[in-house]
């Protein structure tokens, strides 16, 4: 969180809970740079939890369960998942400040993992940060097909069971659009961001649904908003 001129505050998983209570998140250039730079786009990407879009190759995929679905059972690992390369990014900007500061926020219960198994292999799953009402999407990573496409389904479900309100993707990318992610300007995104820290959500994946289950859970809220 910026601090004006002058010496920067240390960051603390305090003050990374009150830069995303502002609308702010945190990117390092590679994991190399030491250096954390804060982010506030003037355009933000969300996912509107009354409006999750579940494509039919994907619904198929979900009730055939390729993956076995777990929450919280690997938070670092996913967190290394999500900082390795991959096709069309090479390096992350994930440091080893940053990563330190999410198992932090893991083990204070502010953040969470939705993670996809085949058998005892993990082989895709996303992380991101719950305050209130609102849930920060960091990052994702897939080693088998769809395994993040599902793990997000299953993220909306929670959230939209959990009580949550929003939900922040950061930026706006092809795989999330398929989705029903939306760009909107930064004054709309923070008046969102501000009737969300104002609910009292619980992040809770269980019991965990079957495949049916979240569909209908999506489409429910989709018919209900």
């Amino acid at each position: 969180m910026p601090g004006g001129r002058g010496v920067e505050p240390a960051i603390t998983p305090r003050l990374l809970l009150r830069a995303y209570a502002n609308g702010i998140f945190p990117m390092a250039q590679s994991a190399d740079d030491p250096r954390i730079h804060w982010i506030d786009p003037t355009e933000r990407g969300i996912l509107p939890l009354s409006d999750v879009h579940v494509p039919r190759r994907l619904a198929r995929r979900l009730r055939a369960r390729p993956y076995d679905i777990r929450f919280d059972t690997a938070f670092p690992a996913v967190v290394d998942g999500c900082a390795e390369p991959a096709p069309g990014r090479m390096d992350t900007w994930i440091n080893a400040q940053i990563r330190s500061l999410y198992l932090d926020l893991f083990r204070m219960g502010h953040a969470h993992s939705v993670e996809a198994w085949d058998g005892s292999e993990l082989v895709g799953g996303l992380y991101g940060v719950s305050l209130g009402g609102a849930f920060f999407g960091e990052s994702m990573f897939s080693r088998r097909t769809d395994a993040s496409k599902l793990a997000l389904l299953y993220l909306c479900n929670c959230l939209i069971r959990s009580g949550y309100q929003l939900l922040d993707t950061q930026f706006l990318t092809a795989h999330l659009v398929q989705f029903g992610a939306v760009e909107i300007p930064r004054r709309r995104y923070r008046a969102l961001l501000e009737a969300a820290l104002m609910q009292d959500a619980t992040f809770n994946p269980e019991p965990l649904a079957e495949p049916d289950g979240v569909i209908a859970s999506l489409r429910q809220a989709a018919d209900q908003a």
